[in-house]
């Protein structure tokens, strides 16, 4: 999905209904990120491509912690260890998952992205899916900084963005409680 894509309008919306969306300023948020070793020529770009994600959207330094995994498979445990024990904002997994002669990939790529999906349901930390499954080399690297874009830093966008949601929700979640009423932002 294009950056530029709107969701469509709502026909006859009424007044005081209330929008939430999360932002994209990351300052004073902490952030892990999990990176597979495992086909490096496209992880790196993908950590690079994070790393610039990570500058341009304020989040310090000393706010980032990158973790290095042998492969994909190995992304969830290490999800969770951050999620759980680092008192991180959200978690960022990056990794490449290139099809095979055998059916390898499907377990792996599956079993990622389903531990990742468990991940940030059980520790309701955002726990962002940057891993790249693709047919060919070539997809990746399109993907990983090259044609298509960067992965890595669209992961990043969407952990920060994730995090204000959720940030907002518990603040509204809060005036509700109290019998206060939504405005839309």
């Amino acid at each position: 999905m294009p950056a530029t894509h709107r969701l469509p309008e709502r026909a006859g919306a009424q007044l005081g209904e209330a929008e939430i969306a999360g932002e994209q300023d990351g300052s004073g948020l902490r952030l892990g990120i999990c990176c597979s070793r495992f086909n490096e020529n496209v992880t790196r770009r993908l950590l690079e491509g994070a790393y610039e994600a990570l500058d341009r959207l304020g989040i310090a330094p000393e706010d980032r912690l990158v973790v290095v995994v042998p492969g994909a498979f190995e992304l969830p445990l290490a999800a969770k260890r951050l999620a759980a024990e680092h008192a991180v904002d959200a978690v960022v997994c990056l990794g490449a998952v290139i099809r095979g002669e055998t059916s390898h990939y499907d377990f792996v790529a599956c079993q990622c992205a389903a531990g990742l999906q468990r991940v940030q349901l059980e520790t309701g930390v955002p726990t962002v899916f940057g891993v790249l499954t693709t047919e060919t080399l070539e997809q990746a690297l399109d993907r990983s900084g090259g044609a298509l874009g960067n992965k890595g830093d669209e992961a990043v966008a969407t952990a920060v963005e994730m995090v204000n949601l959720l940030r907002r929700l518990r603040e509204v979640g809060s005036r509700l409680a109290v019998g206060s009423r939504l405005k839309a932002t």
